[in-house]
């Protein structure tokens, strides 16, 4: 494991200034201009190359439908090329999603009765990841577990011209507990409903169950089949046997998302003394590698890229 095998997440808002965010000790929400080019800068410093972004975007700009997520001159598409232009061999991720812009809360369109509507969604995450793209990012991560968006979104960076921009395709993403400090981090949590309309409580309906393992399978033969670059199993450290069926049965590079869940609980035993946070921190990502991950998105990254070099 080295700090070319990491991925650091960062939240960005539309400010100038670093909110810490409370359920997860050492990370902000960082401001777009100063604060983002701050963090990266000494990731880089560290070895850590590369970068995936995740936006906090005004409760005024979502809507049902998320259409704020292919605005041009979104915060990510903003963000997309203020880090291009400050660091042109930076490897810049985007999540593709709806629900950092939808007013529900869900990575898809909901319909009045609660009903995830699937291919509306893709429709709109096409144009979310052609925008992505068209601002410069070198890799797009469809997260959103609908069916068949792996396929069209590659049908769709293609015909715009930008077939040398990869697919990390969230494979397996389950419908988990770890999720909960992220969700604070990006106010994207599923909302209540309304009188008039239904909006389902979690997300269950698409993302996967926890009990399922063939699952799975199925779903990195229809992603690498649709032309994915990149598989990810999310979470990290609680399915690391889903990331060795998919190490086992694929040859295209592995990712694991050691999630905010993860990143909390260690960090509220290192500060009640109950853990060392630098020997549990490697432990748990060299799991992560030995289980199969070529890479893994961690908050812990620059941290554990200075631990590597022995800082």
């Amino acid at each position: 494991m080295s700090p070319a095998n990491l991925i650091l997440p960062v939240f960005i808002h539309d400010g100038e200034q670093n909110i810490p965010i409370a359920s997860m000790p050492g990370v902000d929400r960082l401001g777009w201009r100063h604060g983002l080019l701050d963090s990266v800068a000494e990731a880089r410093s560290h070895g850590v190359n590369s970068v995936v972004l995740f936006p906090k975007t005004p409760e005024e700009l979502k809507t049902p439908t998320g259409e704020e997520a292919f605005n041009a001159d979104g915060l990510v598409q903003r963000s997309i090329r203020l880090l291009k232009d400050r660091f042109p061999d930076l490897e810049v991720y985007t999540d593709v999603a709806l629900d950092p812009y939808n007013s529900d809360g869900h990575d898809g369109i909901v319909r009045d009765d609660g009903v995830i509507l699937n291919d509306e969604t893709v429709e709109f995450l096409c144009r979310q990841a052609v925008s992505q793209a068209r601002a410069g990012a070198d890799c797009v991560s469809p997260s959103d577990m609908m069916d068949g968006r792996v396929g069209a979104i590659r049908r769709a960076l293609d015909r715009e011209g930008f077939t040398g921009v990869s697919i990390m395709a969230y494979t397996a993403k389950y419908a988990s507990a770890y999720y909960g400090p992220f969700r604070d981090a990006l106010a994207s949590a599923p909302k209540a409903g309304q009188e008039h309309r239904i909006i389902p409580p979690n997300k269950k309906t698409y993302q996967q169950d926890p009990a399922n393992y063939r699952e799975a399978l199925r779903e990195a033969r229809l992603d690498e089949a649709e032309g994915a670059d990149i598989m990810m199993v999310k979470p990290g450290l609680p399915y690391l046997d889903i990331i060795r069926l998919l190490r086992d049965n694929s040859t295209l590079p592995i990712a694991a998302y050691h999630v905010s869940g993860e990143y909390a609980m260690l960090k509220a035993a290192a500060e009640r003394g109950w853990l060392n946070e630098r020997d549990a921190v490697l432990e748990a990502l060299l799991s992560l590698r030995r289980a199969g991950s070529d890479l893994i998105l961690t908050y812990y990254a620059t941290q554990a890229a200075k631990w590597m070099a022995g800082e």
